[in-house]
């Protein structure tokens, strides 16, 4: 976990603002712009002991040491992950292993754990809810009521990718924190200090996303080359070549390409620019 260069602003406000925080924040914007490690960032520092006088963790109280143990007392982080069975959704748990939903069994849980005391008398408990978006129809309407009275000393931090899917009444209890995404000169340099020697082209893919981006290089660089060499062929392409190479890096990875073309292709027809493919720009023009 880690606060970025681009996120100084408002760690300054939060931590100025440490003593009034209300009861709930919703931290939203794009994915792939730090905002789960700035929420685990902030928790941390909110649970420390002894935090330094710029309201960063002091890392080396008992409160730190639990927190990156992942054990402390007062913290619970509620992930689609963490339960196998789903309220909705067993049948594409058992394909993908993986849930896709925040259960109202997992909300139930942390209710209960909410009942409880702090470990120290004067200790914030914290609940971490990530992505919130993933809260389906049942645990959305639990974690409400809890919102709509919420226990004494409690944080609750939902961070959305996609806050436009939360319930409205939601979105109302909480204070809305606005994510910030990254100057592209500030996410390029940052890049260039993670090791990516020419960022640019995996920053564009990503949207502006440094995170994504630097998650795509970390996995092979730019992993759909050889699917835009063709997509550069326009008429010529064939469908058939197309279409194997798309289910070789996998349908919905590859569908995430193939609107991210079409998008420049609209983009570049309709206002002249490129968004994801800054480098195929004059080849974009042409097709159009």
């Amino acid at each position: 976990m880690e606060k970025y260069p681009w996120q100084s602003d408002v760690w300054q406000r939060l931590y100025e603002a440490r003593e009034r925080l209300p009861h709930a924040l919703l931290l939203r914007g794009r994915s792939g712009i730090g905002k789960f490690d700035f929420a685990l960032y902030l928790t941390k520092s909110l649970l420390c002991q002894s935090p330094k006088t710029d309201g960063q963790a002091c890392e080396i109280c008992p409160s730190c040491s639990w927190f990156s143990q992942n054990n402390h007392p007062d913290y619970r982080l509620l992930t689609p992950e963490q339960d196998a069975d789903d309220d909705n959704g067993a049948e594409s748990v058992k394909k993908s292993g993986k849930k896709s939903q925040i259960s109202v069994a997992q909300i139930r849980e942390l209710s209960s754990f909410l009942e409880l005391s702090s470990h120290r008398s004067d200790g914030l408990r914290i609940a971490l809810i990530h992505p919130a978006e993933t809260l389906n129809a049942s645990s959305a309407n639990a974690l409400l009521k809890m919102l709509e009275e919420p226990p004494a000393g409690v944080v609750f931090i939902l961070v959305s990718h996609q806050p436009q899917r939360l319930l409205p009444t939601i979105i109302s209890r909480c204070q809305k924190i606005d994510m910030p995404i990254p100057e592209t000169a500030v996410a390029l340099e940052w890049l260039k200090e993670k090791g990516l020697k020419d960022p640019a082209p995996q920053l564009d893919y990503a949207g502006g996303s440094p995170l994504s981006a630097l998650s795509d290089a970390e996995e092979g660089g730019q992993s759909f080359g050889n699917i835009i060499k063709l997509l550069l062929q326009g008429a010529k392409l064939d469908p058939f070549v197309t279409a194997s190479l798309c289910a070789a890096q996998g349908m919905e990875a590859a569908t995430c390409a193939l609107q991210k073309w079409i998008y420049d292709l609209l983009a570049c027809r309709l206002a002249g620019e490129v968004r994801y493919h800054a480098q195929y720009s004059s080849a974009l023009q042409a097709l159009t």
